[in-house]
């Protein structure tokens, strides 16, 4: 098979180009990766940086944080402490006084109870006495 010069210097500049674009990409893909582990240094660096501030802040404000919802709590529960005291006292001066009052009204009761049974046993005498022994003879008419 016979090949003319123009045909092989054809041949030879495609197979030239194409190897000097793959060699471009491969020059190109280089200098990515190179960027991207300088980049990568840099902001891993100040990532782990930000991150160091970041969780100093916030143990910092935890502890602030924890101090303050500690010192609610004990003045909150002094507060409860006081009122359940105060409120004790008033459920026990109630208790008292009811007590009494309702102790008065049971010996109230119970005496006009005891009043009406006796008077309910008067009643039954009298009635008793109204009605008579039954009658034991039969009159004539």
């Amino acid at each position: 098979m016979y090949m003319s010069v123009e045909m092989i210097t054809m041949l030879i500049g495609i197979v030239s180009i194409l190897l000097a674009l793959a060699g471009a990409f491969g020059w190109m893909i280089h200098r990515m990766d190179v960027l991207e582990n300088r980049l990568e240094g840099k902001l891993g660096a100040r990532i782990d940086a930000g991150d160091e501030r970041l969780g100093a802040r916030i143990d910092a404000l935890d502890e602030k944080l924890g101090a303050r919802i500690d010192a609610g709590d004990e003045r909150l529960g002094a507060r409860i402490d006081a009122g359940d005291e105060r409120l004790g006292a008033r459920i026990d001066a109630l208790d008292e006084k009811l007590g009494a009052r309702i102790d008065a009204l049971d010996e109230k009761l119970g005496a006009r109870i005891d009043k009406v049974a006796d008077e309910l046993v008067e009643v039954k005498i009298a009635l008793a006495r109204v009605e008579g022994p039954p009658r034991h003879l039969i009159t004539a008419r």
